[in-house]
């Protein structure tokens, strides 16, 4: 078998391993793993899986950035995080399974919302308000997104005090460094 080797210009070649020593050296000087997390939806089913994980990986040590973008924004926005519903009509995933002709009924929200809340309660999960407030306390980054933001008319005056206001070129470059990655 023929092995042919590949010759670079040797200033291309300089400026590659320059370029790989820099990127080594900024992973080891960090030492702490990184989540990067995007939440997207602004539901009390799907605002709890980005906040358990962020406090998960911050109590272990690790360097957290949560992105809320869309109908996750709402997490970060002071006037909704204590009103989060969920929704039992189209919900396949509903523990207790509810047709969807009862899902629609007027009331079923409610006591859907009231029934996960009391499975959280019973679990000893904080409500939302609460674990958002533990992500803060540990160190957890959160990142309102601009554009969604301006799309959607939500105030800097409307987020919650310590989160970042950024886009998503600020956010992916965050999460370039992250060893671990999540969509929820």
């Amino acid at each position: 078998m023929e092995t042919h080797e590949i010759i670079l210009d040797p200033a291309l070649e300089a400026v590659i391993e320059q370029r790989v020593q820099e990127i080594l050296a900024r992973k080891s000087a960090r030492k702490k793993k990184r989540l990067a997390l995007v939440a997207s939806k602004g539901t009390l089913d799907m605002a709890y899986p980005p906040l358990i994980l962020a406090t998960t990986a911050a109590s272990m040590g690790w360097e957290v950035g949560i992105f809320c973008t869309f109908y996750g924004l709402d997490i970060l926005n002071k006037k909704k995080i204590r009103s989060f519903k969920v929704a039992p009509l189209g919900n396949p995933a509903m523990p207790v399974p509810v047709p969807n002709i009862i899902g629609a009924l007027p009331g079923m929200t409610a006591v859907a919302t009231a029934m996960m809340k009391n499975w959280m309660s019973r679990a000893k999960i904080p409500p939302l308000y609460e674990l958002l407030a533990i992500a803060q306390e540990s160190k957890v980054k959160l990142f309102a997104c601009t554009t969604t933001m301006g799309v959607m008319g939500v105030k800097k005056t409307d987020i919650i005090d310590g989160a970042e206001f950024a886009g998503a070129a600020s956010f992916l470059d965050y999460a370039s460094e992250a060893e671990v990655t999540l969509f929820v």
